[in-house]
């Protein structure tokens, strides 16, 4: 009922610079909180990132002062603005969204997942 659509990742040298971007389409009424998580190789899917409908952000600790989450709630647009990119940051990045469905209904949705991957 609701498709997540990510795009921007890709391979960057140490140091570099990527924007991912998720936009969320069907059958919404409205998002609460989007969010980014990676994954890597070995380790559990972890959150790098989550914002709320109101704008409040939540960081994980290990990219803090390096990546910006913000949303275009007009376009049911999430976006990961990723700089100072370490090669620990290569992983698969999904996108998640909790959306409340016309029906009224609440269900979390995920993306299909992006590679990033950091170079050193």
């Amino acid at each position: 009922q609701v498709q997540l659509v990510e795009s921007g990742g890709g391979l960057v040298q140490a140091g570099g610079s990527l924007r991912l971007s998720c936009a969320a389409s069907g059958r919404i009424f409205s998002i609460n909180a989007m969010g980014w998580y990676r994954q890597a190789p070995g380790n559990q899917r972890e959150l790098v990132a989550d914002i709320t409908s109101g704008g409040s952000t939540k960081y994980a600790d290990s990219v803090k002062g390096r990546f910006t989450i913000s949303r275009d709630n007009a376009k049911n647009t999430v976006y990961l603005q990723m700089n100072s990119l370490k090669p620990e940051d290569t992983a698969v990045y999904y996108c998640n969204a909790n959306v409340l469905l016309v029906s009224r209904f609440q269900h979390d949705y995920w993306g299909q997942g992006t590679q990033v991957t950091v170079s050193s």
